[in-house]
């Protein structure tokens, strides 16, 4: 149903007809890539968090991970991922599927400055096998964000030792 309430989300925007469905999974950012033929990096992951009983969203490039000094410094917190079973509940999203698109009106949404370095990125829709290309400038105009955060870093890649 996640991937129907995108849909109608961004059918108002014009941008429905965007949403590329996929016949494989696309819950990973490895599969993601795989199934959009483009670099890891420039996959969106919507990572979801508790933030003093809030639900907080932060949109970040698909090579990084949460800098939790930064996180702490940003939200005066340490940063708490949502459980498992409480994604869907909270975001309106299944794990795999979690967007900033078409979720409820008291879920605070980040765009991590990670993104900053590409043109379009592709954010997931809803589902597990879907996304959307976007330019940044898209990204922030259709998502109904509070701004721009510095709480990522690189992830390193494996050592080959």
């Amino acid at each position: 149903m996640s991937l129907a309430n995108v849909r109608a989300y961004l059918k108002q925007f014009k941008l429905d007809t965007r949403i590329q469905e996929f016949q494989t999974s696309s819950a990973t950012v490895e599969l993601a890539a795989q199934a959009l033929k483009c670099e890891p990096c420039r996959i969106a992951k919507t990572l979801s968090f508790d933030l003093n009983g809030e639900t907080l969203l932060i949109v970040a490039a698909g090579d990084c991970k949460i800098d939790n000094a930064k996180y702490k410094q940003t939200f005066q917190t340490k940063a708490k991922m949502l459980q498992a079973d409480e994604v869907a509940l909270k975001t309106g999203h299944a794990i795999g599927g979690v967007c900033p698109f078409a979720i409820p009106e008291n879920v605070k949404i980040y765009l991590d400055v990670s993104l900053k370095r590409f043109k379009t990125i592709f954010p997931a829709c809803g589902s597990a096998n879907s996304a959307i290309e976007l330019s940044l400038k898209e990204l922030e105009q259709y998502t109904l964000n509070q701004g721009w955060v510095d709480v990522c870093k690189l992830i390193k890649p494996a050592s080959s030792d």
